[in-house]
């Protein structure tokens, strides 16, 4: 029997047919999926989701992760047909260079796109991330008769999303935390881009994720607006657990590969586009087609999101009237500008007893979080060894949203995708920790939090060699210079535990993403009443300790725990007649944003340098320079107690002096 035409359909079309003429404009592009999840995404975005275009940054707006991004112009035609400040110009100019329409979403990027997506699994760790923040700020702020958060995430994946290890891994915490009000909406169209989904993929999802905790709703016909509607109703209907409605699709659906690997991600080319327009009754020309009655309806948008926010912003000033200190520190929360002017009292150290870093690191995030509740966060599991854990905050719940103890079980990858969903919800300030090694499991929630420069702070504890007898599974060496090597993600590795307060007070105020790194072991702390520490971590590099008497033969610059051996080795130098500067580089990234008279004033011209760190070599050849000495590993480590592996491997006073004086006879410097 012949389906009967609606008056969604031409709304349903125009979407499909915006996203494949931007791809056949750009000769490349993914048209399978808007062609098959069009009717879902336009119930959804007709009928469901609370948000204003002409104001995406409103707090309590409905978020949309697009979790399968390569999906990206089915996405930005829901924006342009909806109001969004993205022209039909930039969706003509898709995938090319500068266009508000990239290949894959991008936020900051493109109004309305709230998560970079593409790398499969992510934008789903991100939505629960953006849920746990709702809930967080929904129980801290709202009181009865006054609910000033009180909006939905949802989140559209694909069969890809649920095969990788990070959407197992949120969804699996999702199920657990009770995360809601979240709506997942899986386009189920057995087709990947090899191949069916039966060639690696044949699991039965609807049972995984009711193990996991989620309530299932399944749509037989993902065509049926009515059927999608009845599911979305439904699960907006009975909150407190998650939702994933199983909607069966038809990649490419109306073209000639339909239910084919060809349609995921290869334009349809003309011909197969001319056949897919007439199959669906789409008038051939003009390409980027939209009815008047059809942006009509969609830019209603406009008009609901504005009465939406009015109403919010009325409820607010009586929730302020009310409640005027908790909407200072809620709106405060909001603030970015607030957020990088915030000068919080944070403790210093005095010099005597040794204090690891971790632990110093303890006591500087308990004293901030004492001052801003917005500070939330937790570990994958590690709590009591990277310090994290405060008994008086309590820990977030189903039954207790408002503990700022977030236990992320043993998910590295999935707590950092989360993280960057609560920085992007916004009104939080996320952390998280783990060891340093097990950073290699997160790096791809690492690499997009710097891609959406994310005031994210990462906690790594157990930064070295010096970690001991665990092993070389358990001491990082190559981690650092992988970290280092993303751009717009700053690394610090204070050297005791008054760099530790400066670094944390640099990384409040930081715009981008954040990584402490820590140590296990205990080190001297340094007496910040005769040394410039505050300011020389903001810089990223400082002179420690001066040459006696000045100008110095060699600079020894080292990070962290290392800077301990430095500064005895210029001790022993010095017994030796040998003039040595001692710096202290916490952070390579702060150095290269100084301008270049401070960096020369730190690393001299002509003077030659030995670089010192627990770590891989690599990078340090533009500290050392032509003529200096890298002392670092090529190896990876052993299993011994922490101070034998460090000597074994070469961290000692005789080595660090051999090298220094190498360097001396290298550059000719005079004696």
């Amino acid at each position: 029997m012949s389906r009967v035409a609606t008056e969604d359909d031409p709304r349903i079309n125009t979407l499909r047919f915006l996203a494949v003429d931007m791809v056949e404009e750009a000769k490349s592009g993914h048209p399978g999926l808007p062609l098959g999840a069009a009717p879902m995404a336009y119930v959804l975005w007709d009928r469901f989701l609370r948000h204003n275009p002409a104001n995406p940054a409103w707090p309590d707006r409905d978020r949309f992760v697009l979790s399968a991004g390569h999906g990206s112009a089915l996405l930005y035609a829901l924006l342009h047909l909806t109001g969004y400040d993205l022209p039909l110009e930039e969706l003509k100019r898709f995938r090319r260079y500068g266009s508000r329409a990239p290949g894959h979403p991008e936020h900051g990027l493109t109004a309305g796109v709230e998560a970079t997506t593409g790398p499969l699994g992510q934008g789903l760790a991100m939505a629960v991330g953006m849920c746990l923040a709702a809930r967080y700020l929904a129980s801290r702020f709202n009181r009865p008769g006054h609910k000033i958060v009180d909006h939905t995430t949802f989140v559209l994946c694909s069969d890809g999303d649920l095969m990788e290890g990070i959407g197992a891994e949120a969804a699996s915490l999702a199920g657990t935390l009770k995360a809601s009000p979240l709506i997942a909406l899986y386009d189920d169209n057995h087709i990947s881009l090899e191949g069916p989904t039966q060639l690696a993929f044949t699991e039965e999802v609807d049972r995984r994720f009711e193990a996991y905790g989620w309530r299932i709703a399944a749509v037989d016909d993902g065509n049926s607006v009515d059927a999608i509607d009845a599911a979305l109703r439904r699960a907006a209907s009975h909150p407190g657990a998650p939702w994933l409605l199983r909607v069966r699709t038809h990649i490419g659906y109306g073209s000639p590969r339909q239910d084919t690997k060809e349609a995921h991600g290869e334009p349809l080319g003309p011909e197969g586009t001319r056949q897919t327009k007439r199959k669906l009754g789409w008038p051939l020309e003009p390409p980027f087609l939209v009815p008047e009655e059809v942006r009509a309806h969609f830019r209603r948008a406009l008009g609901r999101g504005r009465a939406w926010e009015e109403d919010w912003k009325a409820r607010f000033e009586e929730y302020r009237r009310a409640f005027p200190e908790l909407a200072h520190e809620f709106q405060r929360g909001h603030d970015e500008r607030a957020r990088a002017a915030w000068s919080p009292e944070l403790p210093s150290f005095p010099p005597g007893e040794p204090i690891a870093t971790r632990d110093a690191s303890a006591a500087v995030l308990r004293a901030a979080a004492e001052q801003w509740p917005a500070l939330v966060g937790g570990s994958a599991d590690l709590a009591p060894s990277t310090k994290t854990y405060f008994d008086d905050l309590g820990d977030f719940s189903f039954e207790g949203a408002c503990g700022r103890n977030l236990h992320f079980g043993v998910r590295e990858n999935a707590m950092f995708g989360m993280l960057n969903g609560l920085a992007l919800h916004g009104g939080v300030r996320p952390y998280g920790s783990t060891f340093l090694i097990f950073s290699d499991y997160a790096r791809p929630a690492l690499r997009l939090s710097a891609l959406m420069r994310l005031p994210t702070l990462a906690v790594f504890t157990h930064d070295s060699i010096a970690v001991g007898e665990d092993g070389p599974t358990h001491e990082p060496v190559e981690q650092l210079a992988g970290l280092r090597a993303i751009p717009g993600f700053t690394v610090l590795r204070p050297a005791d535990a008054n760099e530790v307060t400066a670094a944390w007070r640099v990384a409040l105020a930081q715009d981008g993403p954040v990584a402490f790194v820590l140590t296990r072991q205990k080190l001297p702390v340094l007496d910040s009443t005769r040394r410039p520490i505050a300011d020389g971590v903001g810089k990223g590099a400082y002179v420690l300790e001066e040459a006696v008497p000045a100008p110095p033969q060699v600079v020894l610059v080292a990070t962290g725990s290392e800077v301990h051996l430095a500064l005895g080795a210029r001790t022993a130098l010095g017994e030796q007649g040998v003039r040595a500067r001692v710096v202290s580089m916490p952070s390579w990234e702060l150095f290269e944003r100084q301008p270049p008279a401070y960096r020369a004033s730190v690393l001299p011209a002509g003077i030659p340098r030995v670089t010192v760190e627990a770590a891989s070599r690599l990078g340090w050849e533009r500290y050392a320079g032509p003529a200096g000495e890298i002392v670092g590993l090529d190896r990876f480590g052993a299993s011994a107690p922490g101070p034998v592996v460090y000597e074994r491997l070469g961290f000692s006073v005789p080595r660090l002096v051999e090298a220094a004086l190498r360097a001396i006879r290298a550059a000719g410097s005079p004696s």
